[in-house]
């Protein structure tokens, strides 16, 4: 883990415990006094940001809450209640014991990796293959696992998609079945991106196959 990064905002005194403790000399460990420059290095890899809020900086975790980093929030409870959070965001009650902490670093560097080995580019696309979604622009829409498994065949594959490979690796049917599965499926996974997206040209084909 040497090569993973604990940004501190909002309390200097934290960033030198740290630095002092030989448990966390894995880590490289950072201060920031701009919160707005911390927010924009902790989108980057390999980064956990720790933020120390208070009455007096709580305005400025509207920004936060709209982006989905490994974070840590430590306040009064009082404080913390009022915050919502995402999946990659934990929050911590002063005071707080440095081996939980510790704990809560390690559990969301693990959060991290797993979801980032789980998305998948499609075109304009993310495909987030474990909540089996689909995303863009901030939108996204909840597919079904065989939808899923349909969309992932077009990233491993640059040239059409026969309709007997999509009935072989998807549905497991001989390629001598006959059935309208594959069609009725892209009817309808075409009607969603389109309600969704406003994409009317999702997933288009010609005599070789399917192709996006």
């Amino acid at each position: 883990m040497s090569n993973l990064t604990i940004s501190i905002f909002g309390n200097k005194i934290f960033l030198e415990i740290l630095s002092e403790l030989k448990l966390f000399s894995k880590f490289k460990i950072k201060y920031y006094q701009n919160i707005d420059l911390c927010i924009k290095d902790s989108q980057k890899d390999n980064i956990l940001s720790v933020f120390f809020i208070t009455n007096t900086n709580i305005r400025y975790f509207d920004k936060n809450r709209k982006i989905n980093f490994p974070s840590i929030l430590i306040s009064e409870s009082s404080i913390l209640n009022t915050i919502s959070t995402k999946d990659l965001t934990e929050k911590l009650t002063i005071p707080l014991a440095i081996m939980d902490f510790e704990k809560r670093v390690i559990s969301l560097f693990a959060k991290k990796e797993f979801k980032k080995n789980s998305y998948i580019k499609l075109a304009d696309y993310i495909i987030d293959k474990n909540e089996r979604k689909i995303v863009k622009n901030n939108l996204e829409l909840q597919l079904s696992e065989k939808e899923i498994n349909f969309l992932i065949l077009f990233t491993k594959n640059s040239k059409a998609i026969s309709k007997n490979s999509v009935l072989q690796n998807v549905w497991n049917y001989s390629p001598q079945s006959e059935t309208h599965t594959v069609e009725t499926h892209i009817h309808r996974l075409r009607k969603k991106m389109y309600e969704k997206f406003g994409d009317n040209n999702f997933i288009k084909n010609n005599k070789k196959g399917y192709y996006i």
